[in-house]
């Protein structure tokens, strides 16, 4: 398998977020901000990588019975790991990401891809995988997270890019911002993708 198609695939073809809208807990909860987004996404295009590329070098030792265990017992080394990192490195970060960090392990991104590929194709196609999910997701919630500081805040990563006098619609930074950015974002992909076509 080609490596650059298998990113793209994760990226644009089959996007976490707009196409198979997984993963709707931390990209609702955390894109109030575009830090946020690109924040949580980085973290876990990290645990997806790492992950995927453990689960494929162990798959075929892992007996079927204990193989789902032994998947969350990876993902939650490496989940474990960044937190550790962030905390380290990234106080601000971490503490603005919470309880969403450690939540990565159960994220359906990350137990779907381990299954669906990781599972059933080689450690280097499985590691491209994860970084192509990874970098898909990751994009989404920092366009979500640009959206909704633009609208709610006037500013895009902390800088103020609105005039003061530009109303702000602080509703976009509230949980209904999320789905609201959310649905008219996946209306503009749609319509662009179904033109293409």
């Amino acid at each position: 398998m080609n490596p650059i198609k298998i990113v793209k695939n994760g990226i644009i073809d089959e996007n976490p977020t707009f196409m198979q809208v997984i993963g709707m807990c931390p990209t609702l909860a955390v894109t109030t901000s575009a830090t946020n987004g690109i924040g949580m996404g980085l973290a876990t295009t990290a645990v997806l990588a790492c992950s995927n590329l453990i689960i494929s070098l162990i798959r075929k030792i892992v007996p079927d019975q204990v193989r789902i265990p032994c998947y969350i017992i990876v993902i939650a080394t490496f989940v474990t790991i960044i937190q550790f990192c962030l905390k380290a490195f990234m106080p601000d970060l971490n503490a603005s990401l919470g309880l969403f960090i450690p939540l990565i392990v159960v994220n359906c991104i990350i137990l779907a891809r381990a299954e669906a590929f990781a599972a059933k194709n080689g450690p280097v196609a499985s590691l491209f995988d994860g970084i192509g999910m990874g970098l898909g997701f990751t994009c989404a919630l920092t366009l979500i997270g640009i959206v909704r500081e633009i609208l709610g805040a006037g500013s895009v990563f902390g800088h103020t890019i609105l005039p003061e006098a530009f109303p702000k619609t602080i509703v976009m930074i509230l949980p209904p911002g999320a789905f609201f950015t959310l649905a008219a974002l996946m209306i503009v992909i749609k319509l662009i993708r179904s033109k293409k076509s």
